[in-house]
């Protein structure tokens, strides 16, 4: 039984779906303008933005988020002393996304939540437990539709994003190396505590009885 979180389906889908097609991957990032919790890279610099779900709840929620409207600034009306705000416009992609992706486990896939997703032009990506030891398997559900007037990434906007990109790795190192001294230290102090523990309880309670 697989035990879901965000991190493991982003490690799998930028493993075994983006690799090849991209040169940069960087989790939670919010180069667009909104958050991506995969931003890749393609080879010919165009963006894919993949949002990861592991309930069915977050998936349905997702179509309230910023990134799929245009809102609309409301103009002051003389007559009703109020202010005439036109209806909100739904995007079909988040701004400057060429290919948009949910990638979620299948155990809480149902057909029936296409209907709940903001735009059509959204593609699926199903993370299946094979079991046994097995590795996860990415299953392609729908295919995402790609946006015609996303633009090519600069050459100076493609830098920006890899260098964020290094800046994360260094980060993560620096993470695990705090992480495995952490595990270090607290091993030592736990088996000087298994040393010490008799002689310092023996100590206190003769402390208490002669105080």
């Amino acid at each position: 039984m697989v035990a879901w979180s965000e991190r493991l389906i982003a490690g799998e889908i930028a493993r075994q779906t983006l690799a090849r097609k991209c040169v940069v991957l960087v989790d939670n990032c919010n180069w667009t303008g909104h958050e991506c919790d995969v931003l890749a890279v393609t080879t010919d610099l165009r963006v894919i933005d993949v949002e990861v779900k592991i309930s069915r709840a977050d998936l349905k929620a997702d179509a309230g988020k910023d990134k799929w409207w245009h809102r609309q600034w409301g103009r002051y009306n003389p007559t009703t002393q109020g202010y005439d705000k036109p209806p909100d416009i739904l995007r079909e992609w988040p701004p400057r996304v060429w290919k948009h992706y949910y990638a979620l486990p299948k155990d809480i896939w149902k057909p029936d939540l296409l209907d709940c997703l903001p735009s059509r032009a959204s593609g699926v990506l199903l993370l299946c437990d094979q079991g046994e030891g097995r590795p996860l398997l990415v299953r392609c559900e729908r295919r995402a539709t790609p946006n015609k007037s996303a633009s090519r990434l600069t050459p100076a906007q493609a830098m920006d994003i890899a260098r964020l990109a290094n800046l994360r790795m260094w980060e993560a190192y620096r993470d695990a190396e705090r992480h495995k001294n952490d595990v270090a230290y607290w091993r030592e102090q736990s088996k000087a505590a298994a040393c010490a523990g008799p002689r310092s309880m023996d100590n206190h309670t003769e402390t208490a009885l002669t105080a």
